[in-house]
């Protein structure tokens, strides 16, 4: 039986996950899983059925009726809610609120990591989030924990933001991305942390074509010792 490889990459809110995840996916000919786009797109269900993030009861009844899928059209990620895409309208503020708040429900964790294992026990993938290698991949074969400080990933955010129609100024994004943090590092269920047998590696003064090569080696090596 052919072997199957998952890679892990974990870290906080904008330190650059998914765009380094996509890019070792297509180096390496992985299937990229956005496990983060899939938590968003949760969230914007919860929101368009005028749900509250503190209501748990309901947002336990909603995740046992929603489907959230990943597709790929012409070698583009689609992110499927209920059947449609909805890509491009689950990268706000306000969807990304969501996404953090109710994650921590075991309900909308249990139903995504469902789908997530399974995917990965056939297809080589990447799949980046914020316990992809504490509990959705334990065994994953290379495990990425990528992080950079709150004023890199701030302005990252906010050239990500710029174009969104809406003003938003760096202290705000920062002062978001750091509240962000202390949420995602102390909730009661599955908080962002690095695994044990993690790399980590800070990206703040790494191009992102840096990082990304450091990966590849990384998972190079790793499957070169362990095929030997």
């Amino acid at each position: 039986m052919k072997k199957v490889y998952n890679i892990a990459i974990d870290g906080p809110a904008g330190a650059g996950k998914s765009t380094i995840a996509r890019s070792v996916a297509r180096k390496l000919h992985f299937v990229y899983v956005d496990t983060g786009a899939m938590y968003r797109a949760m969230a914007l269900h919860f929101l368009r059925n005028g749900i509250s993030s503190s209501d748990e009861a309901a947002i336990s009844r909603a995740a046992e009726d929603v489907d959230v899928t990943i597709s790929y059209k012409n070698g583009e990620q689609q992110v499927l809610l209920n059947g449609e895409n909805v890509s491009g309208f689950i990268r706000t503020g306000e969807v990304s609120a969501m996404a953090s708040a109710t994650s921590v429900y075991l309900p909308v964790r249990k139903k995504l990591m469902e789908l997530q294992k399974k995917l990965a026990e056939k297809e080589n993938v990447i799949m980046d989030g914020r316990d992809i290698g504490t509990c959705v991949l334990p065994d994953a074969d290379l495990k990425i924990y990528l992080t950079a400080s709150s004023k890199v990933r701030a302005r990252r955010r906010f050239g990500q933001l710029k174009n969104s129609g809406r003003e938003y100024t760096l202290e705000d994004i920062e002062r978001d991305i750091i509240e962000r943090d202390n949420q995602d590092m102390n909730r009661s269920i599955a908080p962002l942390k690095k695994a044990d047998d993690a790399f980590l590696v800070d990206s703040s003064n790494m191009t992102a074509r840096q990082v990304e090569e450091q990966i590849v080696e990384l998972f190079r090596q790793k499957t070169e010792k362990g095929e030997k």
